[in-house]
Order: structure tokens, then sequence, then C-alpha cells
């Protein structure tokens, strides 16, 4: 897996979302060095985890998909004396 990267804009909303939990959950202030830092830890250190949970919803997603489209062919299906 790639090291995961976010824009300046995504860094910036990000690092702001860190600041106000940390000012609204520990009432501590937190600069924008150090949460630029802590997201660069989550992102290193947990992001793979929270990446391939999203790839698991993606292929779950993906085979109801694939199973909805198995039915509507089986729908159509034209019946024969050939037996599968």
């Amino acid at each position: 897996m790639s090291e995961i990267k976010f824009s300046k804009p995504e860094k910036d909303i990000l690092i702001n979302k860190l600041q106000q939990y940390f000012e609204r959950e520990l009432n501590q202030d937190i600069g924008q060095f150090d949460a630029d830092f802590l997201l660069d830890f989550f992102s290193k250190e947990m992001g793979g985890y929270f990446y391939n949970k999203g790839l698991e919803d993606a292929q779950k997603v993906l085979a109801e998909k694939v199973e909805q489209i198995n039915d509507a062919i089986y729908e159509i299906e034209k019946p024969t004396s050939f037996v599968r």
C-alpha cells in the first residue's frame, strides 16, 4: 500500500478538526505544528486500518451489486431443454 497523502485543503480541514477536538474534549490547545505531526502519526500508524476497512466495505457493496445483476440475468434467462 502506498503512503496515505492528503491534499493541502484536506489536510487543513483535518488539522482543524484535531485542534477543535483537543479544545472541546480535552480542554487543551494544540498548535498547527503539533496537530500536523499528530495527523501524520495517525496516517502512518493507523491509516492502513481505516483504508482496509473502507476497501472491505466497498467489496461488500460490489458483491451485493454483482449478486443483484446475477439475479436479474437469471430472471431473463429463457427456458431450454439444456440442463446445466
